[in-house]
């Protein structure tokens, strides 16, 4: 049979759950139907889930038709919950995106599409909800072709001549085979549809059932078999806990097999194999490759981890955008940051840290539904009940030119030097490594080590404190010594001559205060649409008025800064009355529009701020002494490039 991995993401609220109710229905893997809103659909087990009607998590479910055997991935629909939504794409061969008939294309629905692009998964699109009054497929199609992309086609069972044509006009090679035969054949369209060139669009009604067996039979006749290679690989995409406790680590096998007792991630074993469907699941033993499961005795993986021959995936692109205080209530503290950590285990998003000068626990979130999960979440599996302060925005830095840092490290038998050249990186590169130093300089083994220990830690610009982003940092130069010099000295000193050229670069207005911007999607009454764009331009934000079908209703898509537009829904709820809706999706990093006033309330220290200190470490007189970052150059044992 031929076997393939799909995940089911949508917008909240297209009908995706039902939509996984009905495949597994109508292939037989349910007797009863199960509907969200009732809180028993198969896919949405957790407690939380039920009292919610929203999916929380990824769920797995194994189902066939015909000569297809499919494994379904149910991925969280609110935004909130993008990042794990994210997680799961890396492993999937193919994707079902759900769009509403009636609402169209969503503000996280285009934030979808471009996770769908990043991680190149070809797509198929369910258009759900085609019953319902007010729907309107062909407008939705139309509106995939304008904003997506003209390969969105309608696919039926037997491909009309028009719609033949349009999958030819996809491809320049394609097109002018087509024009000489006047036909194109299936394994044709299948490579286009892999390629991301051609996406299948299928119109029905989950809940009705209507479509579903199209969209099957679609995705057994569409689909292609993915090729794997001999040698050992995998990828995992979630963490979970059972409900005795055990540490599941989520994966699919991308090569060879994992068998039970096999060492993996250094020298771990894997203990047992599981592969659910739903809340149950049975024990196998041994994944091959193409296949889904969770394993337990593996204590150290994340999601994103590559094993065997899989290299880890970069920093996702869906990343919180606020903080918060934990305030916990007739609680010991580090109880409450032992259970915090078992969550940030499964979600390493939530960058649980603990302050201790003011004994304060901060986690990362996204939104506040993320938040009130997390407190139930507290409260169901640690019997621990907590509150949060208001939210503060996360910032970063960056800078705007380039500098040689310098970071020496010399106290008593120890000795390293590194020089290292900061550079502007492409927005949302996150930090990027090079080497461009002679292995006459520093050897190989030594050069290791310090790009290594630049990876170790995440850095800190001295404008707030606040992480640094979208550098590029490439080693230059340094010095050790045979007998004296040992790795954490390596690490000492290229810590150091980051900051130490931050630090320039602060004195010459170099760095940069990043802030969180959202994609807004504001739909409002035109009597109030003078009233929104004074609002926007108030927030610093721009903006556009998009065409409409609507005459009563006027649709302003643009941008803003999270800080100014994070509680923006209330006031448009006020004052249209109910009838305005405001979708918010994280759109990156952008110049922070009050930075001066965002620096001078945060009276950051970077001299002080001891784990991150830009000064260096000299020896003489068989001691070691300090030396601010500012005279480091002029006692440098290794030559500046410039």
């Amino acid at each position: 049979m031929k076997h393939i991995v799909t995940g089911i993401i949508a917008h909240v609220d297209a009908g995706k759950t039902t939509l996984t109710e009905a495949l597994m229905y109508q292939t037989g893997n349910l007797r009863k139907l199960g509907r969200v809103d009732n809180g028993d659909s198969f896919l949405d087990p957790n407690t939380l889930e039920k009292q919610r009607g929203i999916t929380i998590f990824t769920h797995q479910a194994e189902l066939t038709y015909n000569s297809l055997a499919l494994t379904l991935l149910d991925t969280p629909g609110h935004v909130d919950f993008a990042s794990q939504t994210e997680q799961v794409l890396p492993v999937l061969d193919y994707a079902i995106l759900v769009i509403s008939a009636t609402d169209g294309i969503q503000g996280y629905t285009r934030t979808l599409w471009q996770l769908l692009k990043r991680y190149n998964v070809p797509t198929f699109i369910f258009i759900n909800k085609g019953d319902i009054i007010g729907a309107n497929p062909q407008m939705v199609i139309k509106q995939l072709q304008d904003e997506f992309s003209a390969g969105c086609i309608e696919f039926t069972d037997n491909l009309p001549a028009e719609t033949i044509e349009n999958i030819a006009m996809q491809d320049d090679s394609v097109l002018e085979k087509y024009l000489n035969t006047g036909t194109i054949d299936e394994p044709t369209i299948r490579s286009l549809i892999k390629q991301r060139k051609v996406f299948p669009c299928f119109i029905g009604a989950a809940l009705k059932l209507t479509g579903v067996d199209n969209l099957l039979t679609g995705l057994e006749k569409w689909t292609t078999t993915p090729s794997f290679s001999p040698q050992f690989g995998a990828r995992v995409f979630k963490i979970s806990h059972d409900k005795k406790g055990n540490r599941l680590s989520w994966l699919r096998v991308t090569g060879g097999s994992l068998p039970a007792k096999a060492e993996v991630a250094d020298q771990e074993k894997v203990n047992q194999i599981r592969v659910y469907n739903g809340a149950k699941f049975t024990t196998i033993q041994a994944l091959t490759a193409g296949q889904v499961g969770a394993v337990t005795g593996l204590i150290s993986t994340y999601p994103g981890q590559g094993l065997g021959i899989n290299k880890a995936l970069p920093s996702p692109l869906i990343r919180p955008v606020l903080s918060y205080a934990v305030k916990v209530a007739d609680t010991d503290l580090h109880a409450c940051l032992s259970a915090l950590k078992k969550l940030e285990d499964e979600d390493p998003q939530l960058q649980v840290s603990w302050h201790p000068h003011i004994q304060e626990i901060h986690v990362q979130i996204m939104g506040e539904v993320q938040l009130q999960i997390l407190q139930q979440l507290l409260k169901e599996r640690y019997g621990i009940q907590v509150s949060f302060d208001e939210g503060t925005i996360l910032y970063q830095e960056t800078i705007t030119s380039s500098v040689e840092g310098v970071g020496h490290f010399e106290p008593l038998r120890h000795y390293a030097e590194v020089h290292l050249l900061l550079e502007p990186g492409k927005p949302g590169s996150g930090i990027t490594l090079a080497s461009d130093c002679s292995l006459d300089i520093l050897d190989r083994n030594w050069q290791h080590q310090i790009l290594t220990s630049i990876q170790s830690k995440e850095h800190r610009g001295v404008l707030t404190g606040a992480p640094l982003t979208d550098i590029k940092i490439t080693l230059i130069g340094g010095r050790g010594h045979i007998k004296h010099t040992e790795g954490g000295d390596f690490r000492q000193a290229s810590w150091r001559a980051i900051r130490q050229g931050l630090m320039e670069l602060k004195q010459k207005n170099g760095c940069l205060l990043l802030e969180p911007w959202y994609s807004f999607h504001l739909t409002i009454p035109n009597n109030q649409v003078g009233r929104a764009i004074n609002d926007i331009q108030q927030m610093h934000g721009t903006f556009k008025l998009e065409e409409s079908d609507n005459s009563l209703m006027t649709t302003i898509i643009g941008k803003a800064p999270v800080a100014l537009m994070i509680d923006y829904a209330k006031d448009v709820r006020e004052y249209s009355h109910g009838q305005g809706q405001l979708d918010l999706v994280f759109n990156g990093y952008q110049p922070c529009h009050n930075a001066q006033e965002v620096i001078s309330n945060a009276n950051y220290d970077p001299v002080a701020d001891l784990p991150n200190t830009p000064n260096s470490v000299f020896c003489a007189h068989g001691a070691g002494f300090p030396v601010s970052w500012d005279k480091v150059p002029t006692m440098a044992h290794f030559p500046y490039r410039k």
